[in-house]
């Protein structure tokens, strides 16, 4: 202010005395009245440019003397500093924003009166809303379920309610937890996940104990009937000794139970085999050719055993090996095997072998001319107790977990199951493994 002042007087006398020089006395009084007013227009004219300056927003800074240039240059700096203030606000909003479009949750913010304020991609597919045509619509409009109405009446923080999602289908159904946050002034967060895995993993563990339970009751029920039987009535001994045939019979079923249990847990628990291991292909062969035609004569009645077409084509597996686990290899294999003979009735024909593949990789095959799959479960063929028929697989000596260790296997060896059948012609399956894990063994057309 003191400036402005002094600016104002040095104004006054130097009209003054131009008038006085110009005019003597009465030039004086005249120059200094009209000196103030010269002084006046143009701090006037000065500040009218600041003015327009701030009113337009933008453009080049004007050029003023004294304070208003002063004045229109702390503006300046302040203005500069709010829009880099400004500008930092919306990088955290958008880094904000974009973390919670990254996030695999639904989020959906809401205002005081539950309208959509923002909602990211994954809140769009659960509940089937669009961001830019359904902004500021009220989600009670948008997601009809009874239970989420009352969940979005409850006053408790927190409440939460499982639905049913907009991509689910009835053969995928997909299920939502869904959770309400209140924050800021009354406005809420609309929390929703994806539960359908965890859904149905569960159901698997629960299908699996009670899988597993009703395997081990089955056999354990037999066998305390058996014990009950041998205390309580005096037997011939023909009738003892069957009775103890159909004991070790049932002993050794649960056995295989939970040998194919401990196999299993192994697999799913420990690291994939490396490529240091070399397995000879013909050998592991041979040793599963041994097995299956035992378990084949063990269950064909005398002369009336499968016919086993044990094969290299073309030379493959005369040399061949395999990097990889020999015992789960084995374990592969020898599954493949004992399951065509189960399954294929006395005197029909199995064959098996080595195949080279025209990439460099090796095929283990089994076709058989048992009853055959019917296609709606070919699916679900490898999944732990899932049985076709599952009396014919309980009376065939099957624990149920065959296919699926042989799944585990392939997975494990980075190869392919794949698995052919006809009703009432026979089934074929293929283990392919890749060239990584393969070596001499000739291309060839698979």
């Amino acid at each position: 202010m003191l400036p402005r002042l002094s600016l104002f007087a040095l104004s006054q006398l130097a009209g003054g005395l131009a008038g006085a020089w110009l005019a003597g006395p009465w030039g004086a009084v005249a120059g200094l009245c009209a000196a103030p007013w010269l002084w006046l227009a143009w701090d006037g004219w000065q500040g009218a440019r600041l003015l327009a300056w701030l009113r337009a927003g933008e453009g080049q800074q004007p050029r003023l003397a004294g304070p208003w240039g002063e004045a229109a240059d702390r503006t300046r700096r302040l203005l500069r500093r709010g829009r880099q203030r400004e500008r930092a606000a919306d990088a955290r909003l958008a880094a904000i924003l974009a973390a919670l479009q990254a996030s695999p949750n639904g989020v959906t913010l809401l205002d005081a009166q539950d309208r959509i304020e923002w909602c990211n991609q994954t809140a769009q597919e659960h509940f089937g809303i669009d961001a830019g045509r359904d902004r500021l619509q009220p989600i009670a409009n948008l997601v009809r379920e009874p239970e989420f109405a009352v969940c979005l009446a409850a006053s408790e923080p927190g409440a939460g309610v499982l639905l049913a999602g907009r991509a689910g289908t009835a053969a995928r159904p997909v299920r939502l937890s869904v959770h309400l946050h209140a924050y800021g002034e009354g406005r809420r967060l609309l929390l929703s996940r994806d539960i359908t895995q965890l859904e149905q993993a569960e159901a698997m563990r629960r299908d699996f104990v009670a899988n597993v339970s009703h395997e081990i009751r089955t056999p354990l029920t037999v066998l305390v009937g058996f014990v009950e039987t041998l205390q309580n009535l005096p037997l011939a001994e023909a009738e003892r000794a069957r009775y103890l045939a159909l004991m070790a019979e049932q002993g050794a079923r649960m056995q295989r139970l939970v040998q194919d249990l401990l196999t299993l847990s192994r697999l799913e628990g420990s690291p994939p085999p490396g490529l240091g291991d070399w397995v000879d292909a013909g050998a592991l062969l041979q040793g599963c050719q041994g097995e299956a035609q035992q378990l084949s004569a063990l269950l064909c009645p005398p002369g009336q055993g499968h016919v086993l077409a044990i094969a290299a084509p073309d030379g493959a597996g005369t040399g061949a090996a395999i990097a990889g686990s020999a015992a789960e290899l084995h374990s592969a294999l020898a599954n493949l095997l004992h399951n065509a003979v189960r399954y294929t009735p006395p005197g029909g024909r199995i064959e098996a072998g080595w195949q080279p593949l025209a990439d460099g990789g090796l095929r283990f095959f089994v076709s058989d001319s048992g009853p055959g799959i019917a296609p709606e479960h070919l699916p679900r063929i490898t999944e732990r107790f899932y049985r076709v028929d599952a009396g014919r697989s309980r009376g065939s000596g099957g624990t149920g977990l065959g296919l699926a260790i042989v799944r585990h296997v392939a997975q494990r060896h980075g190869a392919e199951l794949q698995v052919a059948s006809t009703l009432g012609e026979g089934s074929r399956f293929c283990i392919d493994f890749p060239p990584a894990r393969v070596r001499g063994a000739a291309a060839g057309s698979a």
